[in-house]
């Protein structure tokens, strides 16, 4: 959380959200913008992976911020003695060279899909339709913070978030470096700052609205 505060990735404030809500809080993977803080985050989401022993035989970003994501993971993988092939898409399918949509090593066995944050689960399930069509087995997500709200479908909330849906109803691991509840412990790690507070009280009435339950 203060590696992402410093890097001016975690903001406080009021920040509209894909689903409409006003949140106190805005989380932008694209700022971690220069060498030095991609290869911090690549060290804690490998560290993460690593940890939670999540088994996985290569990597696959989805376009676009999934691409140096996976590509910045699979390095720091290597560097740690865990080398893995990985891959990616494109957007709009090549018509010329080799063609298609997919990019980097061929997908095989189990796939790890490392993305920044999940809201509506929406690239996950592309990933997997991905993956799948390849004859490959889509395993596991990382992603870099797991928001711990409700997600909405047809513009509705409902009582899941998608990290959740994900877990439950694609049948996938997902392991995150951060959540909301660590947001929250930084927020009151005793710091004494008045400001820090007054965001604590802010995400903790954001959370006993739309917050779910691990």
């Amino acid at each position: 959380m203060r590696f992402a505060v410093d890097c001016g990735v975690l903001r406080f404030g009021e920040f509209k959200t894909k689903a409409g809500r006003m949140s106190p809080y805005f989380f932008n993977a694209g700022l971690f913008d220069d060498g030095a803080k991609l290869g911090r985050l690549a060290q804690f989401y490998a560290q993460s992976l690593i940890a939670s022993g999540i088994a996985f035989d290569m990597v696959f970003g989805p376009a676009y911020k999934g691409i140096v994501l996976a590509a910045a993971v699979a390095i720091e993988l290597a560097r740690l003695g865990r080398n893995v092939p990985f891959a990616y898409n494109r957007k709009e399918a090549k018509d010329h060279g080799e063609g298609g949509s997919l990019v980097g090593a061929p997908l095989a066995g189990r796939v790890l899909i490392v993305d920044d944050v999940m809201s509506a689960g929406t690239a996950a399930r592309e990933s997997i339709a991905l993956i799948r069509a390849a004859g490959a087995t889509p395993h596991a997500m990382a992603i870099a913070l797991d928001r711990q709200e409700m997600a909405t479908e047809n513009g509705r909330d409902v009582p899941h978030s998608a990290v959740q849906y994900v877990r439950r109803e694609l049948g996938l691991q997902v392991c995150a470096i951060a959540n909301l509840a660590d947001l929250l412990h930084y927020l009151s790690d005793g710091t004494g700052d008045a400001r820090m507070q007054s965001h604590r009280e802010r995400v903790l009435a954001y959370r006993a609205r739309y917050g779910v339950d691990d």
